[in-house]
């Protein structure tokens, strides 16, 4: 029989999509005050990997990441990402979004992401929330999974969850 172990806590990683600077500016924000100073802050990247949110959210995208100083515990993941999706619609224009807000956490082996699209790798957490490892640590870097969204299997996005790793201290 295996032993049961306590988990270390995990490094809380949100990642952003949007066009309009000042509801991201205003979006970090408001994450500051719920989970605390961000110790990683990514330069702004053009988002063109998909069109996928072309439709809802318009051309022009950008993309950033953000990480934070202090850990959260694993389990709280589902809370976290019902807690995005409030965020997200505080920002609604005609009923759409114009902010994507992805949280996930990383640690040594992984960055796991938070999602409420099920799918054959997604693992059910609670209240209609998955997770995801969408990359995994091997050798020295982040490595991409065979399910891995193509932005994410790119190197500079790679080389951002490497920077965020350093920064991880269980």
């Amino acid at each position: 029989m295996g032993k049961i172990r306590k988990t270390n806590p995990v490094k809380l990683v949100i990642g952003f999509i949007y066009k309009d600077e000042a509801i991201f500016i205003s979006s970090r924000e408001k994450l500051k005050k719920r989970f605390g100073y961000i110790d990683f802050e990514s330069a702004t990247i053009e988002f063109g990997f998909t069109d996928y949110y072309q439709a809802e959210m318009g051309s022009n995208l950008k993309r950033k990441f953000v990480s934070f100083r202090k850990l959260i515990p694993i389990q709280d993941l589902y809370l976290i990402k019902h807690y995005t999706n409030r965020l997200e619609s505080k920002f609604l224009a005609f009923g759409k979004r114009v902010i994507n807000i992805d949280p996930g956490y990383l640690d040594l082996a992984r960055l796991v992401l938070a999602t409420t699209k099920d799918y054959a790798h997604r693992i059910f957490l609670r209240k209609g929330i998955f997770a995801e490892v969408t990359l995994t640590y091997r050798g020295n870097s982040f490595s991409p999974n065979d399910w891995t969204y193509p932005d994410y299997r790119s190197k500079e996005y790679l080389d951002i969850f490497n920077q965020i790793r350093s920064l991880y201290v269980p």
